[in-house]
């Protein structure tokens, strides 16, 4: 089977990027060929399959990527043109050369309306950022929708992503399709580590703290950084001997520095971006990990980090209750971050890290590999091809 996958941003630094490269891997393990279609600033053939790359200095993103802090919401109606017209003679070029027999889409956007041109079977992923950009700017609801409309199944990665589709999107539930999002279970996974060790890689650090925190994310309102730090003031409190790393960049990564320096904390530390091979190690060292998102269609990091065999504190919003509960961590109530670090002084005082961390990666594995996520697409693929 030959696939042409085809995404808005680059195979690094987003979550849908992770998910595009992931399959990429899987499929051509399973001996298909493959084919991938990105926006990036610079030209990367690091990989063992093919990126053709639409190159743009300032690419547009739905909130912030690393490489780009634009958003589609700033192009004018010109550079919204030009930026389709690009992206339709560039799938339009590739499905002449390369011949998918199927293409796969990220998120419910420019992609599939530009592959509508190419009367090839195609499917949309939608991921949830994407229809924050639906609700938000009206000028690209015409072509989101033609995209939607003319796709042969539209996957959701969670039970929110699944009704937000139906609703906006006015999708029948014969052409959805739920998977799952997936984590690679060959990156993922417990470490032994040496925690003082791996901390003076990032930090100033003379002695092993008790506790370890960590949050992986952007910097942005709607992930809600500014919660767990004002959570840390209460449980820092508690525990004088505890760390709380910030691993991601965003927007608001000034203000949340301000915030940490107003509310006089010691030992919240802001590493900004890391490439995905140091989360493991970072994962595996902490006693929790916490995803305290105002709204969050999955929430990948948090699977990220059970998979490493750390427990979870994460808010009662969007997918993350789908996967979240007392077996592998705690919920807390969307935006308290009373409510929040109470969960973590809890947390740590009964010691989940013990207790949990082993039913986490167990849990994770089992139900979010990427060997299960790549057999639910290849049928997919199968029954739109056929």
């Amino acid at each position: 089977m030959k696939v042409l996958l085809i995404n808005h941003f680059p195979l690094e630094g987003s979550g849908s990027g992770v998910y595009t490269k992931n399959i990429a891997f899987r499929l051509i393990e399973k001996g298909h060929d493959v084919k991938v279609i990105v926006v990036d600033n610079e030209i990367n053939n690091n990989y063992n399959f093919p990126v053709r790359t639409i190159m743009h200095y300032n690419f547009p993103c739905f909130t912030t990527h690393p490489k780009s802090s634009n958003q589609f919401y700033n192009l004018t109606r010109q550079e919204m043109n030009d930026y389709l017209m690009r992206f339709i003679d560039t799938v339009v070029e590739e499905a002449e050369t390369f011949k998918p027999d199927v293409i796969h889409c990220q998120h419910l956007w420019v992609a599939p309306y530009a592959t509508m041109q190419t009367n090839i079977p195609y499917v949309v992923t939608a991921h949830g950022t994407d229809i924050k950009g639906y609700k938000k700017d009206k000028r690209y609801r015409h072509i989101a929708l033609q995209g939607a409309s003319h796709a042969d199944k539209i996957i959701t990665i969670s039970d929110q992503v699944h009704s937000d589709v139906k609703k906006y999107y006015f999708i029948k539930e014969e052409k959805l399709q739920k998977i799952l999002n997936g984590v690679d279970e060959k990156l993922f996974k417990p470490q032994k580590i040496d925690r003082l060790k791996l901390l003076k890689k990032y930090i100033k650090i003379d002695e092993e703290p008790q506790y370890l925190i960590t949050f992986v994310g952007k910097l942005t309102h709607f992930k809600g950084v500014d919660l767990l730090i004002k959570a840390a003031e209460k449980y820092e409190r508690e525990f004088e001997d505890i760390v709380t790393l910030i691993i991601g960049n965003g927007e608001l990564r000034k203000e949340l520095e301000s915030q940490v320096d107003e509310l006089e904390l010691k030992n919240v530390y802001f590493l900004g971006n890391l490439p995905q091979q140091e989360l493991p190690k970072l994962y595996s060292s902490a006693d929790l990990s916490v995803v305290p998102s105002r709204v969050e269609p999955f929430g990948l990091v948090a699977v990220e980090a059970l998979a490493c065999g750390t427990p979870v504190i994460a808010s009662r919003a969007g997918g993350l209750p789908d996967f979240i509960n007392e077996d592998v961590g705690r919920l807390f109530k969307m935006d308290d971050y009373s409510d929040l670090a109470e969960k973590i002084i809890a947390s740590l005082k009964e010691n989940d890290k013990e207790k949990k961390g082993q039913k986490a990666a167990e849990y994770a594995v089992n139900n979010f590999s990427w060997s299960r996520v790549i057999d639910e697409l290849i049928d997919v693929y199968n029954d739109i091809i056929s």
